[in-house]
């Protein structure tokens, strides 16, 4: 048991939490007017003074839950546990005010932003006040519904932690397939490029035997050269495949835009494709990447848009950029291409950053969703 659970005690804290935001500030200040206006208007209070301190001054803490998790939950807890014992040793009724609810913020924080060392530390901290409700001679029915609550905001608070820590790894896996996917095309391009530089080379060497020997010796090194980067090139990309096979067909470019358009009258609604300006000679890269871009927001058009007729597609190339455009017209009110679980929008945006290029999609002001796509026809070079 031991063994099986070091992994999870050893796990670290959540990096870079959010400090102090002014939405935490404009909690506190709810707070403290809530709890002032309970202060008045209970007369039953029991040391309403002090109650009203301790509600305040533990208040003030709730911005920093995230950053010192652990060090929140001790002070606040341990300044109400105070409190508690001290009345139970001068036999007062105190129970603090209802405002000091928010307290349950604090385990939930603390399941959420700190280590695993830390959570068991502040669970031992949020065992005392159960341990004084017992020995204040509380019903049990108080004790085991307290202890229940404080256990579920922690619980809430892991699942919340590992729900996003999932999502980030997916997110992250998107993006590592989509450099993958990149890499794979860069190399088939560039691949056919050195090879000719082989062959060229190759062929120099034998029209060049009666020349003098520097020619040759040049020759010989472009051979070397291109062939070792060759080898190497393959070696690198063979290893990101993890084993499956390359493409043998050559990648799909904006000449095959063509093959996403569908006629009206179909189940969908129709894609209808433009192209405009200068679009002949672009890098491979960018070539397949237009392509993909499209091909992805007009399955994802077709999918979610709600009750959508069109989806215009737009590809405009001038000297220097390439501009990508899709657009449908569904109603606004339904789902959208950019629904949490999905990671479409993901793969097209970080293949549009590893090119240099910018990438922007969200929702229409006459409805439906848009997508928009620019792209640098020359390498970008950092």
């Amino acid at each position: 048991m031991l063994d099986t659970s070091r992994p999870y005690w050893a796990a670290p804290r959540v990096a870079d939490p959010p400090g102090p935001a002014p939405r935490d500030w404009i909690v506190v200040a709810v707070l403290a007017v809530a709890a002032t206006i309970e202060t008045v208007a209970r007369p039953d209070l029991v040391w309403p003074a002090v109650s009203l301190a301790l509600t305040l001054g533990v208040a003030a803490l709730l911005p920093w839950r995230r950053v010192h998790p652990l060090a929140v939950v001790v002070v606040g807890f341990g300044t109400m546990s105070t409190a508690h014992a001290v009345a139970i040793v001068h036999d007062a009724d105190w129970e603090g005010l209802t405002t000091a609810i928010f307290l349950l913020v604090l385990p939930y924080a603390l399941a959420r932003w700190a280590s695993a060392r830390a959570v068991g530390a502040g669970l031992l901290v949020l065992a005392v006040p159960m341990v004084l409700t017992a020995v204040s001679g509380a019903p049990a029915a108080d004790l085991v519904g307290g202890t229940v609550v404080l256990l579920l905001a922690c619980a809430i608070g892991i699942a919340v932690r590992y729900a996003r820590e999932l999502r980030a790894e997916e997110v992250a896996g998107v993006r590592s397939r989509e450099r993958e996917e990149l890499a794979r095309e860069l190399h088939d391009t560039v691949a056919h490029h050195v090879s000719a530089i082989a062959v060229r080379a190759q062929a120099g060497r034998v029209v060049a035997a009666s020349r003098p020997e520097a020619a040759l010796d040049a020759l010989s090194v472009i051979e070397e050269q291109a062939a070792r980067a060759l080898e190497e090139m393959r070696s690198m990309v063979g290893a990101l495949r993890h084993g499956d096979q390359a493409e043998l067909s050559p990648p799909q470019g904006v000449r095959d835009l063509r093959r996403l358009e569908t006629g009206a009258g179909g189940a969908g609604p129709r894609v209808v494709v433009t192209t405009a300006g200068e679009l002949d000679e672009l890098r491979p890269a960018v070539d397949a990447a237009c392509f993909r871009l499209v091909q992805e927001a007009v399955t994802n058009a077709l999918r979610h848009a709600r009750h959508a007729s069109e989806v215009q597609v737009r590809v405009d190339g001038d000297t220097d950029h390439v501009r990508v455009t899709v657009d449908d017209d569904g109603r606004p009110g339904g789902p959208s291409p950019a629904t949490p679980t999905g990671f479409g929008l993901v793969g097209m945006a970080e293949r549009a950053k590893l090119l240099g290029g910018t990438f922007a999609a969200g929702p229409r002001p006459g409805g439906g969703w848009s997508v928009a796509a620019t792209l640098p026809r020359r390498a970008v070079t950092s």
